[in-house]
């Protein structure tokens, strides 16, 4: 029992902290989880996840694939398709068929594999996968439409390989060309009936459900859940693998539909995945045989590169001939089919049922299948990110601030940031202040930032756009702002002007952390506060610090007459300044402050 629990924590722990240590060096968590869990598994053996979770391995494996296909799915809004919808369309027919021909005949050829389980690798080998796909988009912040191409692939044929391999596997069982159309045919119509009709009715249960207020708010997201895992259960019951497209279904049916509310599905779903992954990834690297003949030989390493120098490009080039997509978005795609924990799970159940009917050469099929999962994930995951910016095709490092708020001295603070060659986005509701901005070269949106219209509208206008500053005159407007746009940023760089009430005053009033954003500048610094100081005659100002005028100089000279507001590095990027945080800037740096620069 205590083994067990141990092992259990240990995977969670692991998980997490792989994920934890990739934000901080900035690299892809994919890569960091394979290592921790090759670490713990094979190598030390700390875990044995087939020992620890014995026949609940797989289920528990479904279950999380589910949850993140469904959460996949809840990104894929079908408006994406009227740019990308023809492209999608040829990557799952022509791309699909092209990569399991080619793979078949690889493996024919380099791995020896009969004709049989050829076909059923190549099969399976269609999957790229929304495991991997997901996190290494997340790092590598490609173009909108690039990105939602590589989305949309990744989340769609996750299902439509699994099912294509479950048909395959059945027509091997049958045995013979005739008999295994006769399975294989009916068993794609069934999938996709099944799978289309349950997930759409999922959905459609869920919106009923919301839309008549028949659940509490608090059971939002665990009626969802289980309804997920009620139409993916379902779904494999009358057509095994026909679940992985329920699911994906029902999701972009809900992201698509205008009737009721996501935002909190979405949010528990989000942070649902980011635990499952971790999970998941570690379970998957723990498995990996240690030594296995078809790791190292020359037949393994040269199927490996057939399928990222041969099969990915040709599949691509076939589906994207004649589209809109430019050649370096070509090109970006072609780099982009890393393959997942769904081909690993798929492989291993097929690979013990093949075995137990007398097809032993099935077994090599575990190892080259991890063999594929480490090498694509690792290839993709390293060369990946640095063609993307070599390709010019990956958002720049989102260091650009989005102003909620352009009165006359946030203006003169973009205008200083724009100086220095940062990102800045205005937002007001005040035609005046977005004019203003506007004859000042600053870029400006104009509407009414509390309204769902204007994060669609703006969402498109934020590459580049990392950080969000509420600075209205209204306190409930900026507090309301930075809830309203917490599903587009990250809460750590989302920050407020602080309320004219005290520190005490909203202590015992108890509004949580999580109901407003990081408070700006001084506790003290509310807008009446800031704009009254303009009024008497403060600027804002941008110094370099040297070594000659370093920091404390800074503080020396101006002292109570400075506030100051931000940093901005060397490097180019930008500290925004807190009531709660302490900084030292360094020489080189420059501080942006308003000032009271009266002599």
């Amino acid at each position: 029992m205590e083994h067990t629990l141990v092992g259990l924590a240990s995977i969670v722990i692991l998980g997490i902290a792989a994920q934890w240590l990739s934000w901080r060096l900035r690299m892809p968590a994919i890569l960091l989880l394979l290592a921790v869990g090759f670490v713990a598994g094979p190598v030390t053996g700390f875990l044995d996840p087939g020992a620890l979770l014995g026949d609940l391995l797989f289920p528990i494996v479904s279950l999380s694939v589910a949850v993140i296909l469904f959460e996949g799915g809840l990104s894929l809004d079908v408006a994406e398709l009227r740019d990308i919808g023809r492209v999608i369309g040829r990557l799952m027919t022509v791309g699909v068929v092209v990569t399991w021909a080619l793979t078949t005949a690889f493996a024919v050829m380099l791995l020896d594999l009969d004709i049989g389980l050829a076909l059923l690798f190549g099969a399976i080998l269609v999957v790229t996968g929304p495991t991997v796909i997901i996190p290494l988009l997340r790092h590598i912040r490609p173009t909108a439409r690039v990105g939602s191409a590589v989305k949309w692939e990744g989340i769609v044929n996750d299902p439509v390989g699994a099912i294509l391999a479950v048909l395959v596997f059945e027509a091997i069982i049958v045995g013979g060309m005739e008999a295994g159309l006769s399975v294989v045919v009916p068993g794609i119509l069934r999938a996709t009936v099944l799978g289309t009709g349950l997930g759409l009715a999922g959905a459609g249960l869920v919106v009923l459900l919301l839309d008549r207020h028949w659940i509490p708010d608090y059971l939002e997201s665990p009626v969802a859940l289980g309804l997920v895992f009620l139409a993916f259960a379902l779904a494999n019951r009358m057509q095994q693998e026909s679940g992985l497209l329920a699911v994906t279904i029902m999701g972009s049916a809900l992201a698509s539909q205008q009737r009721v509310s996501m935002h909190r599905i979405v949010a528990f779903k989000e942070n649902l995945r980011v635990l499952l992954i971790a999970t998941l990834f570690i379970i998957l690297a723990a498995r990996l045989p240690l030594r296995d003949p078809d790791y190292y030989s020359a037949g393994s390493l040269l199927f490996l590169a057939s399928l990222i120098l041969v099969v990915r490009p040709a599949a691509v080039a076939a589906a994207t001939w004649g589209s809109r997509f430019t050649w370096r978005e070509r090109v970006f795609i072609a780099a982009m089919a890393p393959r997942g924990i769904v081909a690993a799970a798929v492989v291993s159940v097929f690979a013990i049922e093949l075995t137990e009917v007398g097809r032993t050469e099935a077994a090599r099929l575990v190892p080259l299948i991890f063999l594929v999962i480490v090498g694509t994930v690792g290839v993709y995951g390293l060369v990946t990110p640095l063609l993307a910016r070599a390709l010019a095709v990956a958002q720049p490092n989102a260091t650009g601030i989005l102003f909620v708020g352009a009165s006359a001295w946030v203006r003169d603070v973009a205008q200083l940031l724009v100086n220095a060659d940062v990102q800045v986005l205005l937002a007001d509701s005040n035609w005046n202040n977005v004019a203003a901005a506007r004859r000042a070269g600053l870029p400006a949106f104009y509407g009414n930032m509390l309204t769902e219209a204007a994060i669609e509208d703006i969402e498109f206008k934020l590459d580049g756009i990392g950080h969000f500053l509420a600075l209205t005159p209204n306190d409930e407007v900026n507090a309301l702002a930075t809830l309203h746009f917490q599903e587009l940023f990250d809460r750590s760089r989302m920050f407020q002007l602080p309320p004219v009430e005290s520190e005490r005053d909203r202590r015992r009033r108890g509004i949580p952390q999580h109901l407003h954003g990081r408070f700006l500048f001084h506790r003290d610094a509310t807008h009446a506060r800031i704009a009254e100081r303009i009024e008497q005659g403060a600027i804002i100002k941008r110094t370099r610090l040297t070594k000659e005028f370093d920091w404390a100089a800074f503080h020396d000279y101006y002292g109570e007459r400075a506030l100051p507001l931000f940093v901005i590095k060397e490097s180019g990027d930008v500290l925004v300044l807190t009531a709660a945080t302490a900084v030292e800037p360094k020489p080189g740096q420059a501080v942006i402050s308003l000032v009271d620069d009266r002599n």
